[in-house]
């Protein structure tokens, strides 16, 4: 059984950065890819970017382009989400998860951390 935990999560000014990190327990870490996901209350669930088994392999929804980086340190069984450059409307829930494939669909990711509140103030 996959556990992931996310930290990093705060308030911050507009313009500010936070760094967000999913630790991961039960399995072997380097065999998932990892994405990243975001939900504001009352929305549905928002891909923001996932990184595959290899950490060449990422991708980002056009929203965080240039602004988030995604990486993983698979000794550290952590992965991270380097956010920069943050607006008010990145405020959300951001999570974490794990699945074989990487794909931007939440349905491709088997294991779930429980969020990280991240707001963003004017």
């Amino acid at each position: 059984q996959v556990q992931l935990e996310e930290s990093g999560g705060g308030l911050v000014q507009a313009g500010g950065s936070l760094r967000l990190s999913c630790a991961a327990s039960g399995r072997t870490f380097s065999n998932y890819a990892v994405g990243w996901f975001r939900q504001v209350p009352g929305k549905e669930r928002e891909f923001v970017a996932f990184i595959g088994q290899s950490t060449s392999y990422t991708s980002y929804t056009d929203s965080v382009k240039g602004r988030f980086t995604i990486s993983r340190d698979n000794a550290k069984n952590t992965a991270y989400l380097q956010m920069s450059s943050l607006s008010p409307e990145d405020t959300a829930i951001y999570y974490c998860a794990q699945g074989f494939i990487a794909m931007r669909e939440s349905s491709a990711y088997a294991y779930w951390g429980r969020g990280t509140q991240v707001t963003v103030s004017s």
